[in-house]
């Protein structure tokens, strides 16, 4: 049997780059050596790279995404397994070259990354298919900001978010009228379009969302209890959050959360990994946002209500690579 070259493909050009290499690792040491070949790429803003087993760096060529080892034999891959948080393994960036190269990936295609990257119209599609989320307000750089109108139609607090940037970043909780404008101009240090979001006072919980052969599984749902404000960037990574999983929810509320959250995934035509973030208020999931490339070190979610559902990181990461491998390239 021909084992089958696998690139694990890591970093990305946002502040996510750090998580998205611990990510890395775990697939890199996850995947099957019996069935694949398994590599370690690394693209930066500034090099992109392959990196042997000393830790030698040998450059990529965009125009294949192959590499060339001592200047004679060439290796290129099967599958590229795509981990990288933000942009652009996250936006659609990659999976639109990709696609152009005729490059296999796994994950999911290049619209529905760039959709669920953009958490404002990714919350007006779904709520064309009954899927709640909290009242907005839009903004783009140089808008002029009326705090007044926006207070009156979303009362306080608000949240203050990036429309387009991962894990928590640049994002404030406002409580009084005087704190908005200095919490815009953090969001549009992360990007030139933001939203405010009325408060939802509830639980957070995180669903994770996956294909598994041949079928959209929910594989847990955890409930987040932070010790700041809320789920921010060190509550994330910095472990300044408790992580409860299974959540402590009643089975109806269960079952109306794991339906809306396969609903969200299969009404975007998703693949992959998919972690959803809601706010349970009366019951009723309100959705935050999708991530279509979440954490995946060893303290990140994903892997840990795999563990719980009963599935290793081994097959999680193998379903990934035998999907694309009979996905059409280019």
């Amino acid at each position: 049997m021909n084992k089958k070259n696998v690139a694990v493909v890591m970093g990305g050009y946002s502040d996510e780059y750090k998580v998205s290499l611990k990510s890395g690792q775990l697939i890199f040491e996850s995947l099957d050596r019996d069935l694949y070949n398994v590599y370690k790429i690394v693209i930066l803003k500034d090099e992109w790279y392959f990196l042997d087993e000393n830790e030698n760096k040998y450059s990529i060529n965009k125009g294949d995404f192959s590499v060339k080892l001592n200047n004679e034999s060439i290796l290129k891959f099967d599958v590229c397994f795509n981990i990288i948080h933000g942009t652009p393994g996250e936006n659609g960036i990659l999976q639109a070259y990709w696609d152009a190269i005729g490059q296999k990936y796994t994950g999911c295609d290049f619209y529905q990354s760039a959709l669920t990257f953009n958490k404002k119209d990714t919350l007006a599609v779904l709520s064309k298919y009954g899927i709640p989320s909290a009242k907005s307000v839009y903004l783009r750089k140089g808008e002029a900001i009326n705090v007044d109108e926006i207070i009156d139609n979303l009362s306080l607090p608000v949240f203050v978010k990036p429309n387009q940037s991962g894990s928590s970043l640049g994002i404030s909780k406002v409580k009084e009228k005087s704190e908005l404008l200095a919490a815009t101009e953090i969001a549009f240090k992360e990007d030139d379009e933001i939203l405010i979001e009325s408060f939802l006072n509830g639980m957070e919980v995180s669903v994770g969302v996956i294909d598994f052969k041949g079928e959209t599984i929910v594989l847990g749902i955890t409930e987040i209890v932070p010790q700041n404000e809320f789920f921010d960037y060190e509550a994330k990574y910095e472990g300044a959050s408790e992580e409860i999983t299974p959540a402590r929810i009643d089975d109806e509320t269960r079952i109306r959360v794991e339906e809306i959250a396969k609903r969200a995934y299969n009404s975007l035509g998703m693949s992959g990994f998919s972690r959803s973030e809601f706010i349970l208020m009366d019951g009723i999931p309100y959705m935050l946002e999708m991530n279509t490339n979440p954490g995946f070190s060893p303290a990140s979610i994903l892997p840990q209500q795999a563990k719980i559902y009963g599935i290793s990181i081994k097959d999680l990461c193998g379903n990934e690579v035998e999907k694309a491998l009979k996905k059409n390239a280019g």
